[in-house]
Formats: structure tokens, C-alpha cells, sequence
């Protein structure tokens, strides 16, 4: 399974904090980081770029901003191989938050965008690139998207200078077909740019879609620690690099970080595999109302939550 052109990305602090808001205490994010350092990943996303006038930082904690004094607080100068990436959402980042990247620890700002917003999203990107940082662009709710809709985007993408375009099953909706489809539609309409691959759990299929990716070409593969992240979560990362039998990673320091850190948190943040989340993935729908589910007193109560979104589908 060895092929060298593939390179990892731990989401585990950006994806996990959309959990709890991104209050992670320093030590944890500190761990992670080192974790993958020793683990020989290539990306760390350590969290959000966001415009303070859109988020209260009383609310969220600094993940959701990755401010430079916060991140030099947690990675000193960063003097190793891992590069630290944060994600900027349209509509939340204003061009004067982002700083030239001679003044930053950021390597990447990856851009996420649906369908609609896929002109601002590049503008932004190119924004970033001319100041100095790598870039993707992260195309959200791809299941919802219809054909006609995603040849006009994906034209764009084309005739842009963005180098990396994800394949990204938001719902965790999608099966091994899907995401042979699709990646072999970007591969086709984006000749010389690399495509990546952000799975979610949903149908429990996040590592076989990724794998699937992977066969398909896919060079750039997201997955977080032990599956840490919004509702069902994402790819396993420990899954990933035991599978991916490349040498420069170690499995040793993610377990090490999994079994000090990430597994306790699973007491009080429920992520993973739960009934409401496979009904919104298997119902192709965003995972906020399942969600606000297991944060009441009937998150047991699957069968009136399926009822709910039948219902609520319906009148859709």
C-alpha cells in the first residue's frame, strides 16, 4: 500500500472542536501536535481562521481564531516537518484577518465553500496563496449537489490557480461508489491539481471511502485521532497509517496521544458511532439536528428521532 505521494492531514483539533467549541485545554492540543510530529504526519490542522466580529471569544476557545501568540504558545517556532494548516469558512473571515504567512506558523489555509460560494472561494484562496500560503479548497455537502452544478464549479476550479480541490462527504452519507464517482469526476475536470479526500462516519464507512479515494488517485487524506470529530467524526487516523504501511509513519505516538488524551475526552464529548448520526447520514441531511438530539434528555430515543427527520423530510 506504500505509495509516497500521499500525505496525511490530522483534523483532530479543528473537526474535534466543533464538539465542544473548540475549549481544548493547551496540554491536549500540545500532545496532539507532538503526536504527530513523532508520528511523521505532514499536516497538523490545529483549528478555524475566523473574523472576531463574527465569533465571541468568550464562547469559542482559540482554535476557532489561531491567533500567532496562541499557536507559538502551544509549537514555538514549529522547527520540524510538520506544517500547520487552519481552515477559513466563507462568509466568517474578513481579508484583513489573514496575515502574510512570513508572519505566521500557518503553512496552509484551506477554504471551505458549498457549491454557491465557489467564486468567493477561490478568490480567497488566491488571496492566501499571494500571501505566501499553500492552499486547498474544501467543496462542503458535495452529496446535496446536483451533476450540472458540479460541472460548472469544478470548470472553475480548473481555470483557477488552486492546486489541491477535496473530495468531502460532509454527512457521511456517501458509500465506496459515490466517492469513486466523484473522485474520478475532479481527477477528470482538474488535470495537474491533487484532490484529497475529508470523510465522516455517519454509515461507518469513513475508511473504506478514504481507501476507495486512495485507489482512485487521491493523494491528500484527512482523518483525525480516533475518529475525533463533528457528530459521527472522521477517518481514524491510527486506522489510516497502520493501512498505509509507509514507512515515515509511526503508529506508536498516535496511540500513545489516543490513550492519554483523545480516548478519556469520549466521557464527556459523544462522538463516534450513534443512532441519531446514522439516521442524518443515511438520510443525506446535515448532522445539527442529530446533534441537538444527543445533547437532550431523548438522545436514547432513536425511533422518534427517525420519525422527526422523516417528518421534517417530507415537508422539505
Amino acid at each position: 500500500m506504500y505509495k509516497q505521494e500521499i500525505k496525511v492531514m490530522d483534523c483532530t483539533v479543528r473537526d474535534g472542536g466543533l464538539m465542544n467549541k473548540w475549549q481544548f485545554s493547551d496540554d491536549f492540543v500540545r500532545a496532539v501536535y507532538n503526536a504527530c510530529v513523532e508520528a511523521g504526519v505532514d499536516y497538523m490542522e490545529i483549528g478555524y481562521l475566523s473574523s472576531e466580529k463574527a465569533f465571541d471569544r468568550k464562547v469559542y476557545g482559540p482554535w476557532k481564531f489561531c491567533h500567532q501568540k496562541d499557536l507559538q504558545r502551544i509549537v514555538g517556532k514549529n522547527e520540524t516537518n510538520l506544517k500547520l494548516s487552519a481552515m477559513a469558512d466563507i462568509g466568517r473571515i474578513e481579508l484583513d484577518d489573514i496575515p502574510f504567512a512570513s508572519e505566521s506558523l500557518l503553512d496552509m489555509i484551506r477554504v471551505a465553500c458549498y457549491v454557491h460560494q465557489v467564486d468567493k472561494a477561490i478568490a480567497l484562496a488566491h488571496h492566501c496563496m499571494d500571501k505566501g500560503y499553500e492552499v486547498c479548497i474544501n467543496l462542503m455537502a458535495v452529496s446535496t449537489v446536483n451533476e450540472h452544478e458540479l460541472d460548472e464549479a469544478l470548470k472553475d476550479i480548473a481555470a483557477s490557480r488552486v492546486p489541491v480541490f477535496y473530495a468531502v462527504d460532509s454527512f457521511g452519507s456517501m458509500y465506496v461508489e459515490s466517492v469513486q464517482h466523484l473522485v474520478r469526476k475532479y481527477m477528470n475536470a482538474l488535470p495537474g491539481k491533487e484532490i484529497g479526500i475529508h470523510a465522516h462516519n455517519n454509515m461507518q464507512m469513513a475508511m473504506s471511502n478514504t481507501y476507495t479515494a486512495v485507489m482512485e488517485g487521491c493523494t491528500m487524506l484527512d482523518a483525525t485521532l480516533l475518529g475525533l470529530g463533528r457528530g459521527a467524526g472522521n477517518c481514524p487516523i491510527e486506522i489510516l497509517i497502520a493501512f498505509l504501511k509507509n514507512p515515515k509513519y509511526r503508529l506508536l505516538p498516535l496511540l500513545q496521544v489516543i490513550q492519554d488524551y483523545v480516548h478519556p475526552m469520549q466521557k464527556d464529548i459523544d462522538w463516534g458511532y450513534h443512532i441519531p448520526y446514522l439516521i442524518s447520514g443515511a438520510l443525506n441531511r446535515h448532522p445539527r439536528r442529530s446533534l441537538e438530539w444527543m445533547d437532550s434528555d431523548q438522545k436514547n430515543d432513536f425511533v422518534t428521532f427517525m420519525k422527526e427527520m422523516h417528518d421534517n423530510e417530507v415537508l422539505e
